[in-house]
């Protein structure tokens, strides 16, 4: 947890499937966003908390409300990625996240970024409706999002 709070993102690495690359031989668009999953659910894991034991014990889930992806580079197969997850704001039961998708360094020694992009939730019981996001979860995002704004 305390790592993430001071370097303020968390790294997921995936290898590129080749079911995952189009005819070009680069990574099919809508993978990023399968990847961006793979990072804020890792992020959450980071910090020391459990998305699954908030879905089932809180009765709170995520809902995407929008996404956001600018391709900068393209993935090819059996490239290895990292997927940098940070949280870019909380307002009640709204979340931002900010992720970075970069090839792993190279021999040169250069990452390249691949894509960046965004997601947007909003908290919500099994019913669909907004509810406040579980205690534990807000305090430990306030601390990243203090620690952030203290770098800064």
């Amino acid at each position: 947890m305390e790592k993430v709070i001071e370097q303020g993102y968390a790294e997921a690495r995936v290898r590129v499937r080749y079911a995952e690359t189009d005819q070009m031989g680069v990574v099919y668009h809508a993978n990023y966003l399968v990847w961006f999953e793979v990072g804020r659910v890792e992020f959450i894991r980071q910090l020391g908390l459990d998305y699954k034991t908030m879905e089932q014990e809180d009765d709170a889930l995520i809902a995407v409300a929008e996404a956001t992806a600018r391709y900068k580079a393209p993935a090819r197969y059996d490239d290895e990625l990292i997927i940098r997850t940070s949280l870019s704001g909380v307002r009640g039961p709204i979340v931002r996240f900010r992720y970075v998708v970069v090839r792993a360094v190279n021999g040169s020694g250069d990452e390249t970024v691949l894509c960046e992009g965004e997601t947007v939730h909003f908290v919500v019981g099994r019913d669909m409706k907004r509810r406040e996001m579980p205690a534990k979860y807000a305090e430990r995002f306030a601390a990243v999002m203090h620690r952030l704004v203290k770098k800064d």
